[in-house]
């Protein structure tokens, strides 16, 4: 069961990921928006748990390095 949450996880993170990317490359939602650093941080977060269960540590790290560069431009926004 917990490898088809893991799985469930990844793919909506893949999906998330690629949908904030499509939307800066068309230019729908800017590279500094909210809505942008909000899909990569859930995105990462998602792909971090798949990688997560497969021991897939390389990718683990670049998730882990995703998602906190996503959460240090959303605190800059705060301020």
């Amino acid at each position: 069961m917990l490898d088809l949450v893991a799985h469930i996880c990844g793919w909506i993170g893949t999906f998330l990921t690629l949908l904030a990317y499509v939307l800066v490359s068309f230019k729908k939602v800017d590279v500094l928006s909210r809505a942008y650093q909000w899909l990569n941080l859930i995105g990462a977060l998602g792909l971090a748990t798949y990688v997560l269960n497969q021991h897939a540590w390389p990718a683990l790290l670049l998730e882990i390095v995703w998602g906190g560069i996503a959460i240090v431009a959303l605190l800059k926004k705060v301020k």
